[in-house]
């Protein structure tokens, strides 16, 4: 009778050896990862005097018309020319482009607005004539660290106050 009673309990005890324990539930699948996305360019400074400088740099030569001092890319056209012309005894101030709208110059100690005129030439800019005396020469030349050169519809040149301004407006003193 032992047989009767422990036959039962052995057959449930090798029935249920063999059927597995219920699985652990599958990991979760890999989190996607996250590609960072670029982030947009800050706005500009609202303080001209705390933007970035504009792309470029001064180059300085004297050529038989003068001095010139270009601002802009290397390997590019100039964005920003000062030019003496020791003939007519002016200065002009040009900026790339082909609007005719004034321009404003910023610095630490004036602003100015500065009518200009479309010159000819192979690309178009913008000028102005300024006497060898002009005061925003100086204050150009003699800003903290950098001037502004604005002008609608054109970005703003945020320009360093180098060594070239202050020479070529010497060079037209004479």
């Amino acid at each position: 009778m032992a047989m009767r009673v422990l036959a039962p309990l052995v057959l449930f005890a090798l029935v249920s050896a063999c059927v597995a324990p219920p699985s652990a539930p599958p990991p979760p699948p890999p989190r996607p990862v996250a590609v960072p996305r670029p982030l947009p360019a800050p706005p500009p400074a609202p303080d001209w005097r705390d933007r970035p400088y504009s792309p470029g740099t001064w180059t300085y030569r004297r050529d038989p018309r003068g001095s010139i001092a270009l601002f802009g890319p290397v390997g590019a056209d100039a964005s920003l020319t000062l030019r003496c012309d020791l003939g007519a005894r002016q200065i002009y101030l040009s900026r790339a482009g082909n609007a005719a709208t004034p321009l404003t110059i910023r610095t630490s100690s004036t602003a100015r607005s500065i009518p200009v005129q479309p010159v000819g030439g192979a690309l178009p800019y913008v000028a102005a004539a300024l006497a060898p005396s002009d005061p925003i020469l100086e204050a150009m030349g003699f800003s903290r660290g950098r001037f502004a050169v604005e002008q609608a519809g054109q970005p703003v040149l945020t320009v360093p106050s180098w060594a070239e301004i202050g020479r070529v407006t010497e060079d037209c003193r004479g």
